[in-house]
């Protein structure tokens, strides 16, 4: 879930939004807002909502500080506005809840995701200005896609790690091929590949270490029994000339 910084002069309070979601499927989040009247000259003003969601339902439910229901109203579409928030009808809180399913993927993009706006609120004033409240927006995939994204995240990592090259440009075509919105079954493939390269440049890596450990413990060796024979011989000569 991604929310951006609350501008308007009401509280975020509590928020259930899903951080992702599959197309087609149900989803469902809520958002409470608190501290209605943080301005205390604005004791009155309207609430307004949007969503990309679709098939959707709203309800914006009102609470009195002791947390009783004092009001609801429910709105159907994409888009709301008009639901009245006021100091004399004894709401302290507001709870707005939307419901509706997830959309299609216009398009496809692997870091960062590509991403739907779940639910955006909005605080109209009296004289008809307009603050953001707060947007919160979360990912959404197929089967498909989540199963090529899984794989590219798999080979992302083995790439890093082995600093290989050829793993990398085979790894930018996977992305290349995710991204392009129809080869997901290409981009599992390529991902697989580039996490393959990688491996085998790690392993290569350290083959190589593991010989120049080898060598350097050979020229070890190699010093310490010439330095053997170098102390024998010395020896030997100290003998016959006594």
């Amino acid at each position: 879930m991604t929310a951006a910084a609350p501008a308007a002069a009401v509280s975020v309070g509590e928020n259930d939004v899903p951080s992702d979601a599959q197309v087609g499927s149900k989803v469902t989040a809520s958002v409470t807002l608190d501290e209605l009247y943080k301005n205390p000259q604005l004791e009155s003003w309207t609430l307004a909502g949007s969503t990309e969601l679709e098939d959707v339902t709203w309800t914006v439910t009102y609470y009195d500080q002791t947390g009783a229901k004092v009001g609801q109203e429910s709105f159907d579409g994409q888009n709301f506005s008009g639901a009245s928030v006021v100091a004399d009808d004894g709401t302290s809180e507001v709870e707005v809840s939307v419901s509706g399913t997830a959309p299609e993927v216009e398009s496809y993009a692997y870091d960062p995701a590509q991403s739907f706006t779940v639910l955006s609120l909005e605080q109209t004033r009296s004289g008809g200005s307009t603050n953001a409240i707060d947007s919160w927006s979360a990912r959404h995939f197929t089967e498909e896609s989540q199963s090529a994204r899984n794989a590219l995240d798999e080979a992302q990592a083995a790439v890093a790690d082995s600093g290989s090259e050829e793993a990398q440009n085979t790894f930018e075509k996977a992305v290349s091929a995710f991204e392009s919105g129809n080869s997901f079954g290409l981009a599992t493939e390529l991902a697989g590949d580039a996490q393959s390269q990688a491996r085998q440049a790690q392993q290569s890596s350290q083959t190589k270490q593991m010989a120049i450990y080898a060598a350097g413990g050979l020229l070890a060796l190699g010093a310490v029994v010439g330095g053997v024979f170098y102390w024998r011989s010395q020896q030997t000569g100290y003998d016959k000339l006594g």
